[in-house]
Protein backbone atom coordinates (compact mmCIF):
# COMPACT_ATOMS: atom_id res chain seq x y z
CA UNK A 1 0.00 0.00 0.00
CA UNK A 2 1.10 3.56 -0.66
CA UNK A 3 2.34 5.54 2.31
CA UNK A 4 0.64 8.79 3.32
CA UNK A 5 3.67 10.68 1.98
CA UNK A 6 3.30 9.09 -1.47
CA UNK A 7 -0.47 9.57 -1.53
CA UNK A 8 -0.17 13.26 -0.69
CA UNK A 9 2.65 13.75 -3.19
CA UNK A 10 0.57 12.13 -5.95
CA UNK A 11 -2.45 14.28 -5.01
CA UNK A 12 -0.39 17.47 -5.14
CA UNK A 13 1.37 16.67 -8.42
CA UNK A 14 -1.94 15.97 -10.17
CA UNK A 15 -2.53 19.73 -10.15
CA UNK A 16 -0.69 22.64 -11.70
CA UNK A 17 1.90 24.62 -9.80
CA UNK A 18 0.61 27.73 -8.07
CA UNK A 19 -2.20 25.83 -6.32
CA UNK A 20 -2.88 26.53 -2.64
CA UNK A 21 -3.47 23.57 -0.34
CA UNK A 22 -4.81 23.23 3.18
CA UNK A 23 -3.77 20.48 5.57
CA UNK A 24 -7.47 19.54 5.70
CA UNK A 25 -7.37 18.71 1.97
CA UNK A 26 -5.56 15.47 2.78
CA UNK A 27 -7.63 14.11 5.68
CA UNK A 28 -8.71 11.07 3.66
CA UNK A 29 -5.09 10.08 2.95
CA UNK A 30 -3.84 9.31 6.44
CA UNK A 31 -3.89 10.18 10.12
CA UNK A 32 -3.49 13.79 11.22
CA UNK A 33 0.00 12.99 12.54
CA UNK A 34 1.07 11.30 9.29
CA UNK A 35 -0.27 14.22 7.25
CA UNK A 36 1.55 16.72 9.47
CA UNK A 37 4.85 14.85 9.05
CA UNK A 38 4.38 14.54 5.28
CA UNK A 39 3.69 18.27 4.86
CA UNK A 40 6.72 19.12 7.02
CA UNK A 41 8.84 16.85 4.83
CA UNK A 42 7.58 18.51 1.63
CA UNK A 43 8.22 21.95 3.15
CA UNK A 44 11.80 21.02 4.02
CA UNK A 45 12.43 19.60 0.54
CA UNK A 46 11.03 22.75 -1.11
CA UNK A 47 8.18 20.96 -2.87
CA UNK A 48 5.73 23.01 -0.79
CA UNK A 49 5.98 26.49 0.68
CA UNK A 50 4.22 27.11 3.98
CA UNK A 51 2.21 30.34 3.73
CA UNK A 52 0.61 30.18 7.18
CA UNK A 53 -0.43 27.59 9.71
CA UNK A 54 -2.10 24.79 7.75
CA UNK A 55 -1.84 26.66 4.41
CA UNK A 56 0.65 25.57 1.75
CA UNK A 57 1.63 26.55 -1.79
CA UNK A 58 2.72 24.18 -4.54
CA UNK A 59 4.93 26.90 -5.98
CA UNK A 60 5.13 28.06 -9.54
CA UNK A 61 8.72 29.05 -10.25
CA UNK A 62 9.86 31.64 -12.79
CA UNK A 63 13.10 30.33 -14.27
CA UNK A 64 12.97 32.45 -17.43
CA UNK A 65 13.37 35.82 -15.71
CA UNK A 66 14.95 34.41 -12.58
CA UNK A 67 12.17 35.68 -10.32
CA UNK A 68 12.05 32.46 -8.35
CA UNK A 69 8.88 31.47 -6.51
CA UNK A 70 5.74 33.29 -7.69
CA UNK A 71 3.71 33.92 -4.57
CA UNK A 72 -0.08 34.32 -4.75
CA UNK A 73 -1.70 37.62 -3.81
CA UNK A 74 -3.22 38.08 -0.39
CA UNK A 75 -6.62 38.37 -2.09
CA UNK A 76 -6.17 34.99 -3.80
CA UNK A 77 -5.23 33.36 -0.49
CA UNK A 78 -8.25 34.95 1.21
CA UNK A 79 -10.44 33.74 -1.66
CA UNK A 80 -9.17 30.17 -1.27
CA UNK A 81 -9.88 30.28 2.47
CA UNK A 82 -13.41 31.51 1.72
CA UNK A 83 -13.95 28.73 -0.84
CA UNK A 84 -12.77 26.13 1.63
CA UNK A 85 -15.12 27.49 4.29
CA UNK A 86 -17.98 27.92 1.78
CA UNK A 87 -18.16 31.57 2.86
CA UNK A 88 -18.47 34.87 1.02
CA UNK A 89 -16.01 37.68 1.58
CA UNK A 90 -15.62 41.32 0.55
CA UNK A 91 -12.59 43.57 1.10
CA UNK A 92 -13.22 46.53 3.41
CA UNK A 93 -11.51 49.71 4.48
CA UNK A 94 -8.32 50.87 2.79
CA UNK A 95 -7.97 47.57 0.92
CA UNK A 96 -11.35 48.05 -0.77
CA UNK A 97 -10.30 51.56 -1.84
CA UNK A 98 -7.00 50.22 -3.18
CA UNK A 99 -8.72 47.41 -5.11
CA UNK A 100 -10.88 49.99 -6.95
CA UNK A 101 -8.01 52.40 -7.58
CA UNK A 102 -9.51 54.97 -5.20
CA UNK A 103 -6.36 54.94 -3.07
CA UNK A 104 -2.73 53.93 -3.50
CA UNK A 105 -2.38 53.08 0.18
CA UNK A 106 -1.76 49.39 0.87
CA UNK A 107 -2.81 48.57 4.43
CA UNK A 108 -0.77 46.35 6.73
CA UNK A 109 -3.92 44.62 7.97
CA UNK A 110 -6.25 43.54 5.18
CA UNK A 111 -9.81 43.24 6.46
CA UNK A 112 -12.56 41.20 4.82
CA UNK A 113 -16.18 41.01 5.87
CA UNK A 114 -17.42 37.43 5.80
CA UNK A 115 -20.47 35.36 6.59
CA UNK A 116 -18.08 32.65 7.77
CA UNK A 117 -16.06 32.31 10.95
CA UNK A 118 -14.05 35.32 12.21
CA UNK A 119 -10.29 34.73 12.24
CA UNK A 120 -6.86 36.33 11.79
CA UNK A 121 -4.11 34.87 9.60
CA UNK A 122 -0.55 36.18 9.33
CA UNK A 123 0.86 36.10 5.79
CA UNK A 124 3.76 38.03 4.17
CA UNK A 125 4.27 40.20 7.26
CA UNK A 126 0.65 41.22 6.89
CA UNK A 127 -2.47 40.11 8.68
CA UNK A 128 -5.65 38.96 6.95
CA UNK A 129 -8.59 39.67 9.23
CA UNK A 130 -11.99 38.07 8.61
CA UNK A 131 -14.79 39.93 10.42
CA UNK A 132 -18.16 38.23 10.62
CA UNK A 133 -21.12 40.28 9.41
CA UNK A 134 -24.79 39.47 8.88
CA UNK A 135 -25.38 37.62 5.57
CA UNK A 136 -27.46 40.54 4.19
CA UNK A 137 -24.25 42.59 3.86
CA UNK A 138 -22.86 39.94 1.50
CA UNK A 139 -26.04 39.12 -0.42
CA UNK A 140 -25.06 41.14 -3.51
CA UNK A 141 -25.10 39.30 -6.83
CA UNK A 142 -22.45 41.65 -8.19
CA UNK A 143 -19.07 41.31 -6.46
CA UNK A 144 -18.03 44.63 -8.02
CA UNK A 145 -20.99 46.52 -6.57
CA UNK A 146 -20.46 44.85 -3.19
CA UNK A 147 -16.85 46.10 -3.25
CA UNK A 148 -17.99 49.59 -4.27
CA UNK A 149 -20.50 49.80 -1.42
CA UNK A 150 -17.77 48.75 1.00
CA UNK A 151 -15.40 51.40 -0.39
CA UNK A 152 -18.00 54.19 -0.29
CA UNK A 153 -18.83 53.35 3.33
CA UNK A 154 -15.13 53.73 4.12
CA UNK A 155 -14.90 57.13 2.38
CA UNK A 156 -18.11 58.49 3.91
CA UNK A 157 -20.93 60.41 2.23
CA UNK A 158 -19.48 63.89 2.65
CA UNK A 159 -15.97 62.96 1.48
CA UNK A 160 -16.80 61.28 -1.85
CA UNK A 161 -15.34 63.26 -4.78
CA UNK A 162 -16.37 63.53 -8.43
CA UNK A 163 -13.15 61.69 -9.34
CA UNK A 164 -14.09 58.85 -7.00
CA UNK A 165 -17.42 58.51 -8.78
CA UNK A 166 -15.74 58.52 -12.21
CA UNK A 167 -13.55 55.60 -11.15
CA UNK A 168 -16.58 53.80 -9.74
CA UNK A 169 -18.52 54.42 -12.97
CA UNK A 170 -15.63 52.84 -14.90
CA UNK A 171 -15.65 49.81 -12.56
CA UNK A 172 -19.37 49.31 -13.26
CA UNK A 173 -19.11 49.50 -17.06
CA UNK A 174 -19.36 45.75 -17.61
CA UNK A 175 -21.98 45.04 -14.94
CA UNK A 176 -25.56 44.44 -16.10
CA UNK A 177 -27.80 47.37 -15.13
CA UNK A 178 -30.54 44.97 -14.05
CA UNK A 179 -28.14 43.28 -11.61
CA UNK A 180 -26.99 46.67 -10.27
CA UNK A 181 -30.57 47.87 -9.83
CA UNK A 182 -31.48 44.73 -7.90
CA UNK A 183 -28.39 44.90 -5.69
CA UNK A 184 -28.82 48.60 -4.91
CA UNK A 185 -31.77 47.72 -2.70
CA UNK A 186 -29.24 46.33 -0.23
CA UNK A 187 -27.13 49.51 -0.13
CA UNK A 188 -27.58 52.53 2.16
CA UNK A 189 -29.85 55.24 0.68
CA UNK A 190 -27.04 57.75 0.08
CA UNK A 191 -25.00 55.15 -1.83
CA UNK A 192 -28.06 54.16 -3.90
CA UNK A 193 -28.53 57.80 -4.91
CA UNK A 194 -24.89 58.28 -5.91
CA UNK A 195 -24.76 55.06 -7.97
CA UNK A 196 -28.04 55.87 -9.75
CA UNK A 197 -26.57 59.16 -10.91
CA UNK A 198 -23.76 57.42 -12.83
CA UNK A 199 -25.46 54.39 -14.39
Amino acid sequence: MQSTVNKIEDAIKRHRRGKIYFADDFTSLGTSEAIKKALLRFEKSGMLVRLAHGIYLYPAIDRKLGLGILYPSVEKIAGEIARRDKARIVPTGAYALNALGLSTQVPVNIVFHTDGAPRKINIYNQQIVFKHVVPKNLAYKSDVLMLIVSALKEIGEQAVTDNDMKLIQKALLHEAKEKIAEDLRLAPAWIRNKIRQII
